[in-house]
Protein backbone atom coordinates (compact mmCIF):
# COMPACT_ATOMS: atom_id res chain seq x y z
CA UNK A 1 0.00 0.00 0.00
CA UNK A 2 2.59 2.88 1.13
CA UNK A 3 4.69 1.75 -2.27
CA UNK A 4 1.76 2.38 -4.36
CA UNK A 5 1.03 5.78 -2.55
CA UNK A 6 4.32 7.16 -3.49
CA UNK A 7 3.59 7.83 -7.12
CA UNK A 8 0.37 9.26 -6.33
CA UNK A 9 2.06 11.76 -3.50
CA UNK A 10 5.26 12.45 -5.56
CA UNK A 11 3.23 14.09 -8.14
CA UNK A 12 0.11 15.84 -6.49
CA UNK A 13 0.19 19.32 -6.84
CA UNK A 14 0.44 21.30 -3.41
CA UNK A 15 -0.98 24.88 -2.82
CA UNK A 16 0.01 27.14 0.65
CA UNK A 17 0.14 30.44 1.33
CA UNK A 18 3.37 32.29 2.16
CA UNK A 19 3.97 35.04 4.89
CA UNK A 20 3.63 38.16 2.15
CA UNK A 21 -0.42 36.60 1.69
CA UNK A 22 0.38 34.95 -2.00
CA UNK A 23 -0.79 31.58 -2.81
CA UNK A 24 2.62 29.40 -4.16
CA UNK A 25 1.16 26.51 -6.44
CA UNK A 26 3.60 23.83 -7.28
CA UNK A 27 2.42 20.93 -9.98
CA UNK A 28 4.52 18.44 -7.90
CA UNK A 29 6.65 19.06 -4.96
CA UNK A 30 9.82 20.60 -4.99
CA UNK A 31 12.78 18.78 -5.35
CA UNK A 32 15.43 22.19 -5.88
CA UNK A 33 14.85 24.61 -3.73
CA UNK A 34 17.42 27.52 -2.63
CA UNK A 35 17.26 29.79 0.40
CA UNK A 36 17.50 33.47 0.26
CA UNK A 37 18.45 33.61 4.21
CA UNK A 38 20.60 31.84 6.75
CA UNK A 39 16.79 31.47 8.75
CA UNK A 40 15.20 29.97 5.44
CA UNK A 41 17.97 27.54 5.16
CA UNK A 42 17.41 25.88 8.75
CA UNK A 43 13.76 25.96 7.88
CA UNK A 44 14.34 23.82 5.65
CA UNK A 45 16.05 21.50 6.67
CA UNK A 46 14.21 21.82 9.99
CA UNK A 47 11.01 20.58 7.42
CA UNK A 48 12.81 17.61 6.75
CA UNK A 49 13.52 19.03 3.39
CA UNK A 50 17.67 19.29 3.64
CA UNK A 51 17.94 16.97 0.53
CA UNK A 52 16.14 19.15 -1.62
CA UNK A 53 18.97 22.35 -0.44
CA UNK A 54 19.95 22.74 -3.63
CA UNK A 55 21.59 26.66 -2.66
CA UNK A 56 22.07 28.55 -0.15
CA UNK A 57 22.98 32.37 0.91
CA UNK A 58 26.03 33.70 2.88
CA UNK A 59 25.78 33.15 6.49
CA UNK A 60 24.00 29.96 6.28
CA UNK A 61 26.04 27.88 9.03
CA UNK A 62 23.24 25.32 10.21
CA UNK A 63 22.65 22.94 10.61
CA UNK A 64 25.94 21.76 9.75
CA UNK A 65 25.50 20.66 6.11
CA UNK A 66 24.33 23.67 4.93
CA UNK A 67 28.05 25.28 5.40
CA UNK A 68 28.42 22.54 1.85
CA UNK A 69 25.86 23.97 0.04
CA UNK A 70 26.60 26.08 -2.93
CA UNK A 71 26.30 30.07 -1.87
CA UNK A 72 24.30 31.63 -4.45
CA UNK A 73 25.37 35.60 -3.25
CA UNK A 74 25.11 37.72 -0.54
CA UNK A 75 22.14 40.28 1.40
CA UNK A 76 24.40 42.74 -1.06
CA UNK A 77 24.46 40.63 -4.36
CA UNK A 78 22.78 38.13 -5.76
CA UNK A 79 24.33 35.47 -8.30
CA UNK A 80 21.37 35.24 -10.85
CA UNK A 81 23.79 33.16 -13.07
CA UNK A 82 24.50 30.89 -10.29
CA UNK A 83 20.77 30.64 -9.30
CA UNK A 84 19.42 29.76 -12.87
CA UNK A 85 22.33 27.23 -13.42
CA UNK A 86 21.40 25.48 -10.50
CA UNK A 87 18.14 24.38 -11.79
CA UNK A 88 15.73 25.32 -8.86
CA UNK A 89 11.97 24.89 -9.37
CA UNK A 90 11.07 26.57 -5.52
CA UNK A 91 12.96 29.85 -4.27
CA UNK A 92 11.97 30.46 -0.75
CA UNK A 93 12.81 34.44 0.00
CA UNK A 94 13.13 36.89 2.49
CA UNK A 95 10.88 39.94 2.18
CA UNK A 96 13.34 42.04 4.58
CA UNK A 97 16.56 40.78 3.62
CA UNK A 98 16.42 40.55 0.31
CA UNK A 99 16.26 43.89 -1.59
CA UNK A 100 13.50 45.19 -3.48
CA UNK A 101 15.82 44.88 -6.74
CA UNK A 102 17.41 41.04 -6.00
CA UNK A 103 13.33 40.51 -5.83
CA UNK A 104 12.32 42.06 -9.15
CA UNK A 105 14.89 40.20 -10.45
CA UNK A 106 14.22 36.69 -8.71
CA UNK A 107 10.40 37.27 -9.90
CA UNK A 108 11.49 37.68 -13.57
CA UNK A 109 13.19 34.21 -13.74
CA UNK A 110 9.87 32.88 -13.01
CA UNK A 111 10.16 30.01 -10.77
CA UNK A 112 8.08 30.02 -8.05
CA UNK A 113 8.67 31.89 -5.07
CA UNK A 114 7.49 31.36 -1.47
CA UNK A 115 8.09 34.43 1.13
CA UNK A 116 9.09 33.68 4.63
CA UNK A 117 8.94 36.26 7.09
CA UNK A 118 8.07 34.55 10.44
CA UNK A 119 7.36 37.53 12.70
CA UNK A 120 6.14 35.59 16.21
CA UNK A 121 6.79 32.73 17.46
CA UNK A 122 3.99 30.37 16.67
CA UNK A 123 4.68 31.45 12.72
CA UNK A 124 7.63 29.35 12.48
CA UNK A 125 5.90 26.05 12.93
CA UNK A 126 3.69 27.13 10.49
CA UNK A 127 6.54 27.95 8.27
CA UNK A 128 7.99 24.68 8.47
CA UNK A 129 4.52 22.93 7.72
CA UNK A 130 3.97 24.65 4.43
CA UNK A 131 7.65 24.25 3.58
CA UNK A 132 7.28 20.36 4.37
CA UNK A 133 3.80 20.61 2.24
CA UNK A 134 5.60 22.07 -0.54
CA UNK A 135 8.61 19.88 -0.62
CA UNK A 136 6.55 16.34 0.10
CA UNK A 137 8.15 16.04 3.52
CA UNK A 138 5.08 16.26 5.84
CA UNK A 139 5.28 13.73 8.19
CA UNK A 140 9.00 14.97 9.22
CA UNK A 141 8.20 18.50 9.10
CA UNK A 142 4.70 17.95 11.43
CA UNK A 143 6.95 15.90 14.15
CA UNK A 144 9.24 19.51 14.05
CA UNK A 145 6.94 21.68 14.24
CA UNK A 146 5.00 19.91 17.23
CA UNK A 147 8.49 19.76 19.32
CA UNK A 148 8.89 23.21 18.58
CA UNK A 149 5.18 24.46 19.76
CA UNK A 150 5.61 22.22 23.03
CA UNK A 151 9.12 23.90 23.55
CA UNK A 152 7.56 27.54 23.31
CA UNK A 153 4.64 26.24 25.37
CA UNK A 154 6.41 25.03 28.36
CA UNK A 155 8.15 28.65 28.27
CA UNK A 156 5.05 30.27 28.02
CA UNK A 157 3.84 28.25 30.97
CA UNK A 158 6.88 28.94 33.31
CA UNK A 159 7.37 32.81 32.22
CA UNK A 160 4.46 34.10 31.06
CA UNK A 161 2.88 35.53 34.25
CA UNK A 162 5.91 36.17 36.03
CA UNK A 163 6.30 39.76 37.48
CA UNK A 164 7.23 42.17 33.99
CA UNK A 165 10.79 42.98 33.22
CA UNK A 166 11.50 46.36 30.60
CA UNK A 167 14.03 45.02 28.58
CA UNK A 168 16.55 46.83 26.28
CA UNK A 169 17.59 44.19 23.05
CA UNK A 170 20.28 46.07 21.43
CA UNK A 171 21.62 44.61 17.52
CA UNK A 172 24.63 47.15 17.15
CA UNK A 173 26.11 49.67 18.92
CA UNK A 174 27.63 52.10 16.18
CA UNK A 175 24.88 53.38 16.08
CA UNK A 176 22.65 51.70 18.19
CA UNK A 177 20.07 49.55 16.75
CA UNK A 178 17.26 48.06 18.45
CA UNK A 179 14.44 45.65 17.48
CA UNK A 180 10.72 46.43 17.62
CA UNK A 181 7.80 44.33 18.28
CA UNK A 182 7.52 43.75 14.76
CA UNK A 183 10.24 41.55 15.02
CA UNK A 184 9.64 38.32 16.06
CA UNK A 185 12.08 38.88 19.16
CA UNK A 186 9.61 41.41 20.22
CA UNK A 187 7.08 38.18 20.71
CA UNK A 188 9.99 36.10 22.64
CA UNK A 189 10.60 38.67 25.01
CA UNK A 190 6.79 38.84 25.83
CA UNK A 191 7.43 35.42 25.98
CA UNK A 192 9.54 35.52 28.97
CA UNK A 193 7.67 38.14 30.71
CA UNK A 194 9.60 40.75 29.53
CA UNK A 195 8.73 44.14 28.22
CA UNK A 196 10.10 45.45 25.28
CA UNK A 197 10.67 48.56 26.15
CA UNK A 198 10.90 49.62 22.12
CA UNK A 199 8.32 47.35 21.24
CA UNK A 200 6.31 50.38 19.91
CA UNK A 201 8.14 51.82 17.30
CA UNK A 202 7.22 51.34 14.06
CA UNK A 203 10.21 49.90 12.41
CA UNK A 204 11.45 46.43 12.87
CA UNK A 205 15.16 47.65 13.70
CA UNK A 206 15.03 51.30 15.11
CA UNK A 207 17.92 53.19 15.83
CA UNK A 208 17.73 54.79 19.13
CA UNK A 209 19.82 57.28 21.22
CA UNK A 210 22.08 56.72 24.14
CA UNK A 211 19.42 59.18 25.83
CA UNK A 212 16.37 57.38 24.64
CA UNK A 213 18.12 54.44 26.23
CA UNK A 214 18.52 56.29 29.52
CA UNK A 215 15.70 57.80 29.93
CA UNK A 216 13.56 54.39 29.63
CA UNK A 217 15.84 53.04 32.51
CA UNK A 218 15.79 49.14 31.40
CA UNK A 219 15.95 46.90 33.90
CA UNK A 220 18.08 44.31 31.96
CA UNK A 221 20.34 44.72 28.15
CA UNK A 222 21.11 41.89 25.65
CA UNK A 223 23.25 41.87 23.05
CA UNK A 224 25.02 39.55 21.00
CA UNK A 225 27.93 37.83 22.65
CA UNK A 226 31.36 39.25 21.83
CA UNK A 227 33.66 37.87 19.03
CA UNK A 228 35.97 40.93 19.07
CA UNK A 229 37.45 42.44 22.07
CA UNK A 230 37.26 45.60 20.16
CA UNK A 231 33.39 45.62 19.37
CA UNK A 232 32.35 46.81 23.15
CA UNK A 233 28.43 45.93 22.25
CA UNK A 234 26.57 45.82 25.85
CA UNK A 235 29.58 46.88 27.92
CA UNK A 236 28.91 50.39 26.32
CA UNK A 237 26.76 50.95 29.03
CA UNK A 238 28.63 50.29 32.18
CA UNK A 239 29.75 53.37 32.43
CA UNK A 240 26.59 54.58 32.71
CA UNK A 241 26.40 53.58 36.40
CA UNK A 242 22.83 54.87 37.50
CA UNK A 243 20.88 52.82 34.65
CA UNK A 244 19.21 49.88 36.56
CA UNK A 245 20.13 47.60 34.82
CA UNK A 246 24.01 48.47 34.81
CA UNK A 247 23.33 48.70 38.80
CA UNK A 248 21.93 45.56 39.16
CA UNK A 249 24.74 43.73 36.83
CA UNK A 250 21.78 42.73 34.42
CA UNK A 251 23.69 43.12 30.97
CA UNK A 252 23.28 39.63 29.43
CA UNK A 253 25.40 38.62 26.36
CA UNK A 254 23.08 36.02 24.02
CA UNK A 255 23.77 33.74 20.78
CA UNK A 256 22.25 36.14 18.46
CA UNK A 257 21.42 34.03 15.85
CA UNK A 258 19.68 31.84 18.26
CA UNK A 259 17.33 35.55 18.46
CA UNK A 260 17.55 37.42 15.44
CA UNK A 261 17.34 34.20 13.21
CA UNK A 262 13.27 33.41 12.98
CA UNK A 263 13.78 29.43 12.58
CA UNK A 264 13.59 26.26 14.31
CA UNK A 265 16.33 27.08 17.16
CA UNK A 266 14.23 30.04 18.59
CA UNK A 267 13.34 27.65 21.00
CA UNK A 268 16.63 27.65 22.36
CA UNK A 269 17.39 31.16 22.01
CA UNK A 270 13.65 32.26 24.09
CA UNK A 271 14.48 29.83 26.56
CA UNK A 272 17.79 31.58 27.40
CA UNK A 273 16.10 34.56 27.13
CA UNK A 274 13.75 33.36 29.54
CA UNK A 275 16.07 32.54 31.93
CA UNK A 276 18.46 35.80 32.22
CA UNK A 277 15.25 37.98 32.45
CA UNK A 278 14.43 35.36 35.28
CA UNK A 279 17.69 36.08 37.22
CA UNK A 280 17.05 40.39 36.95
CA UNK A 281 13.77 39.53 38.92
CA UNK A 282 15.86 37.70 41.04
CA UNK A 283 18.17 40.52 41.26
CA UNK A 284 15.64 42.82 42.75
CA UNK A 285 16.16 44.44 46.07
CA UNK A 286 13.76 42.60 48.40
CA UNK A 287 11.47 45.44 49.86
Amino acid sequence: MLMLALPLSASAAVTVVDDAGNRVTLDAPARRVIAMAPHITELLFAAGGGGAVVGAMNYSDFPPAAKKLPLVGSDAQIDLERVIALKPDLLVVWQSGNTARQLEQLKALGIPLFYSEPRALGEVATSIERLGALMGTTPAAAREAAGYRAAIARLKAQYGARPPVRVFYQVWDKPIYTLSDKHIIGDAIALCGGVNVFGGMKVAAPAVGIEAVLQENPEAIFGSEQHNPQDTGIGMWLPYKRLLAVERGNLFRLEGVLLTRPGPRLALGAAQLCEKIELARTRRPHS
